[in-house]
């Protein structure tokens, strides 16, 4: 077994936000594997990161990103205090998402802001497409499923990988931070705009 050291543990603690005994305890059981115990504590952290997703987010900021003069976005980002919204993990995590929706140009926030309206369209034009492509009929359903899964999570942010980090999702990433934070946090809503791009 490696030797765990005071710096591992402190390195661990700042990466998840949990305090140095689950820190020194995870470094124990992964009987002092720095990846191993930081992978279990993730997934600790994103457990608790879940629960806290119930908690009502009301303060926050709104910040901007501007990239060469060409795309600008305004985003809302919540959390429950202020004392978190002027930390420089918040704000850092918001120019990381504002950054984001200038380079991938998501559509919704989620997969729960797509209207229906929008929903019903990209059926109907997949359900064509199924039907011409010549799926057997009891299979077009599921199919017509899987493609309007496939094309809201291409432009839902939450969705989207992450430009920093494509191996995890811009929900991953914000839930990352609710763990370290210790409070829900929530994108409430952006606005994207692009020189010379016509609504």
């Amino acid at each position: 077994m490696a030797e765990i050291t005071i710096e591992e543990i402190k390195r661990l603690r700042s990466l998840t936000g949990v305090g140095i005994t689950d820190a020194k305890q995870a470094l124990v059981e992964a009987e002092g594997d720095f990846d191993k115990a930081l992978e279990a504590m993730r997934k600790k952290g994103l457990t608790k990161a879940e629960k806290r997703g119930e908690r009502e987010a009301r303060a926050g900021i709104v910040s901007t990103y501007n990239h060469d003069n060409r795309i600008g976005v305004l985003v809302e980002v919540n959390c429950e205090t202020d004392f978190v919204a002027k930390t420089d993990e918040f704000v850092a995590l918001v120019k990381d998402i504002a950054m984001h929706i200038a380079a991938s140009a998501p559509e919704f926030v989620s997969a729960d802001a797509v209207d229906e309206a929008a929903k019903a369209v990209k059926k109907a034009e997949f359900t064509e497409k199924a039907k011409a492509d010549g799926k057997p009929e009891n299979m077009i359903g599921n199919i017509v499923e899987g493609m309007l899964k496939k094309h809201f999570a291409e432009r839902c942010l939450l969705d989207q990988p992450f430009v920093k980090n494509p191996d995890q999702t811009v929900g991953e990433y914000i839930k990352e931070n609710i763990a370290k934070l210790g409070e829900n946090i929530l994108v409430r809503r952006f606005s994207r705009m692009a020189l010379g791009e016509v609504e």
